[in-house]
């Protein structure tokens, strides 16, 4: 451990310094809780004591914060009620249907909850530097205003006493989930609320994603002993818990009817845990070192997936190292818990009665996002397609390998989503916030298929090689910080030489669609001539594979149309000509006869998200 806390410690040090070269005068708000929460598992609520030490590292003053309450969220009444019962297409997890398949009636099973199944977060006291605070709970944030301006530069200490009530299981957090999982704590205490370049992001909790400021948690759990903790962070006090925590030959002295788990967790951005009586615990020591922990319900007939489970994910790991980055944590947890899979700080909390090859690619995807998202931590209600979309691209290439699928392409499933989404006549822009899509079915295709589609696509326009090196530079310059689609874009500028911008800007803050055409081929003196259409609004390079048959025998060759905007161009290429987007067509033309022609395809690989193929092919 003290390898990788070291190497993690440095690694800050470097990146702080390169990413000021990246993105002149970034900085980034710091947080370290120390939290000490009691839990009463009969009645499912808890008291919390949290101090709060804020630094202020931004260049403005601060008079007020905000702090996140998102269990107030599980009320009758709440934002999340109401959205559910306005939504079209709400979670079919949140909502009882009290129609039919075809003719659904949907109830919110938030709006049926009793007072003791309701979450809450109550602040009891609030205190900055001994001086009491003025502060009011909107809904699911609570506004305090500060006894002292914060400076730039400086530091202060919030105070705070809090109390607690576990939702029954809706959405993410809850007691009791489908599965029998006791407690899923997520998003369960007092938290802070990120401000950065663009201001404070206070955003009410309605059911999408998180957004939270990197720091140092010191958290105290005290529960009934017979309960067995996962989640984030390092134990400290291993020798008084045990459950597999303890070194091999610890002796382990639990003292009294409730014990007391103690966790660090270094620059992380949340703290989640899980915690049930039956849970096994498993652990697993990676190849480079990493402990990879599994807990899950002593079930006989999830255990067999489970065990199997373990392996791969140390499989996983290895990849994700490689075509990313290293791993920076001493340890990950995939936890049994939740209502479907969710990542968060150092572990996932997952849905396990599962066939096998589910279990394996709902942890591929959620163990992902320790990359994008937990480490590359953009704000998730705003560019949820990065962290989604990102997440999606490289879990999908990850589960092709280690379950030796073979695919072609494993991407096909996220291009027909988001060419379905683009012909429905319903697409929003990628740049949506999270909350604001009209339908689940926008949100979902929108951020994991077409995020998705964003990075493969990438791969076609620079190179494949070109994309690999800008995953990896990106990972180095942006981890711990909170990267934004244009800090990403402009990697890309760096590592492949060519202009970028109207790749991102098209692709993600409109709904424009790509469609190229073979508008016709004619024959043209000795030669002949292919004029080629843009139907389409977005711009594209074109590649256009071309089959001869004399007769004889059957060649092909490719030929590359450069986009002009893009002031660059593949190599090792034939290049015949560029093409500006203002130009609806585009000629190319052959020293071959007509005749001798007997098939002309736009994009042979697929890679390009043309919306309608049927117009790709000319044949004889």
């Amino acid at each position: 451990m003290k390898f990788k806390l070291q190497s993690l410690l440095f690694s800050l040090l470097v990146t702080g310094a390169i990413t000021a070269q990246q993105r002149s005068g970034y900085w980034q708000q710091k947080v370290d809780y120390k939290m000490e929460v009691a839990m009463n598992v009969k009645n499912y609520q808890y008291d919390g004591e949290q101090e709060l030490t804020y630094t202020n590292n931004s260049p403005d003053t601060l008079t007020k914060v905000f702090y996140h309450l998102f269990f107030n969220a599980f009320q009758p009444g709440s934002q999340m009620d109401a959205r559910l019962q306005s939504i079209q297409d709400p979670d079919g997890r949140m909502v009882n249907n009290l129609g039919t398949r075809e003719n659904p009636e949907f109830e919110s099973r938030i709006s049926k909850l009793n007072e003791d199944e309701i979450g809450y977060l109550k602040v009891k006291s609030l205190e900055q530097d001994g001086n009491k605070l003025k502060y009011e709970t909107v809904g699911t944030i609570l506004e305090v205003e500060l006894h002292e301006a914060l400076l730039p530069g400086e530091s202060t200490t919030f105070e705070m006493e809090f109390e607690g009530q576990v939702p029954v299981q809706i959405r993410r957090s809850g007691r009791n989930n489908a599965e029998g999982v006791a407690l899923s704590m997520t998003q369960w205490y007092p938290k802070l609320a990120e401000y950065d370049f663009e201001g404070w992001h206070a955003d009410p909790y309605i059911g999408r994603e998180f957004h939270g400021v990197w720091g140092d948690f010191d958290v105290k759990i005290t529960i009934d002993k017979d309960y067995i903790l996962g989640g984030t962070g390092y134990l400290q006090n291993p020798e008084e818990i045990g459950y597999g925590y303890q070194e091999e030959g610890q002796k382990v002295k639990r003292k009294g009817k409730k014990i007391t788990w103690h966790f660090n967790a270094p620059n992380v951005h949340d703290f989640t845990w899980a915690a049930d009586p039956d849970f096994i615990h498993d652990k697993l020591k990676a190849e480079d070192g990493t402990m990879l922990h599994f807990l899950y319900k002593d079930n006989d007939e999830i255990k067999e997936n489970w065990k199997k489970l373990q392996p791969k994910t140390a499989e996983l790991l290895a990849y994700y190292n490689e075509h990313i980055g290293q791993y920076p944590y001493d340890q990950y947890s995939v936890i049994q818990g939740g209502d479907g899979g969710m990542e968060y700080g150092m572990c996932t909390l997952i849905t396990g009665e599962r066939s096998y090859e589910s279990l394996v690619g709902v942890t591929a995807h959620e163990f992902a996002h320790s990359w994008f998202q937990f480490i590359l931590a953009t704000n998730e209600s705003q560019h949820e397609w990065m962290d989604e979309g990102f997440t999606t691209y490289i879990s999908s290439l990850a589960e092709n390998e280690i379950l030796n699928k073979n695919n072609d392409n494993p991407l096909s499933g996220s291009y027909r989503g988001y060419n379905y989404l683009a012909n429905s006549g319903q697409e929003q822009p990628l740049s949506t916030h999270a909350d604001r899509y009209q339908t689940n079915m926008n949100y979902g295709i929108g951020a994991y298929s077409k995020g998705s589609v964003f990075l493969a696509q990438l791969g076609f326009v620079i190179g494949e090689e070109n994309l690999a090196k800008t995953l990896k530079r990106y990972y180095q310059e942006w981890k711990f910080k909170h990267p934004t689609p244009n800090d990403f874009i402009r990697v890309a500028e760096k590592v492949s030489g060519a202009e970028l911008s109207w790749y991102l800007n098209d692709w993600t803050r409109t709904t424009n669609t790509v469609d190229y055409s073979i508008k016709s081929v004619e024959a043209a003196g000795n030669g002949s001539e292919i004029v080629l259409e843009r139907i389409g609004q977005m711009p594209m390079p074109i590649e256009v594979e071309v089959t001869f048959d004399d007769g004889e025998k059957e060649e092909k060759t490719m030929m590359y149309i450069p986009l002009t905007m893009m002031h660059w161009e593949k190599e090792n290429m034939e290049n015949s000509g560029s093409w500006a987007w203002a130009y609806p067509t585009h000629t190319v033309k052959l020293y071959a006869a007509k005749e001798n022609i007997k098939k002309i395809e736009i994009d042979p690989s697929g890679l390009m998200a043309d919306v309608d193929r049927s117009n790709n092919v000319w044949e004889k």
